[in-house]
């Protein structure tokens, strides 16, 4: 995250944190489990216990999505806060995934879209999302003339 915000990561960062704990904050998690955990969590589902809830215990988290329910410009929107995935896992299909699982919740959700923020610096993000489709918005700050308030 360093490398992202730059010399602006020391007040960011206190940000980052607040947001990652608000009660608001949802999260999907990719954990890497060893053979045996599987086996045990499934055995734990078939016994009754909810396996969607069992956290990286055990496993290494490889990446996550940190979204919300949000209202923007008056529409309900899921707002999509971070995506972070492991060096080791990026390139193979992951983040896509991810998203994919976003655009579906916000769609049964009834959102009328999915929205985020990428930092101009972020080439790579930036290069991602616009090859899953994603466009600058209308509202995004970078559109905005700043000049042009009153019209």
């Amino acid at each position: 995250m360093k490398g992202t915000y730059g010399s602006e990561w020391p007040s960011e960062e206190k940000i980052k944190r607040r947001e990652m704990v608000a009660p608001e904050a949802r999260y999907i998690l990719i954990c890497q489990y060893a053979d045996s955990d599987i086996a045990k969590c499934f055995m734990k589902q078939d016994s009754g216990v909810e396996c969607a809830h069992v956290t990286c215990r055990g496993g290494r988290l490889l990446g996550f999505v940190h979204y919300r329910f949000v209202v923007e410009e008056d529409v309900p929107v899921l707002y999509v806060y971070e995506l972070q995935l492991e060096s080791s896992v990026q390139g193979k299909g992951l983040g896509k995934f991810l998203m994919q699982l976003i655009e579906l919740i916000a769609c049964k959700s009834q959102m009328g879209a999915v929205m985020l923020t990428v930092q101009k610096s972020n080439t790579d993000a930036m290069a991602f999302y616009n090859n899953l489709g994603y466009v600058i918005s209308s509202t995004s700050p970078s559109q905005v003339d700043p000049l042009d308030w009153n019209s």
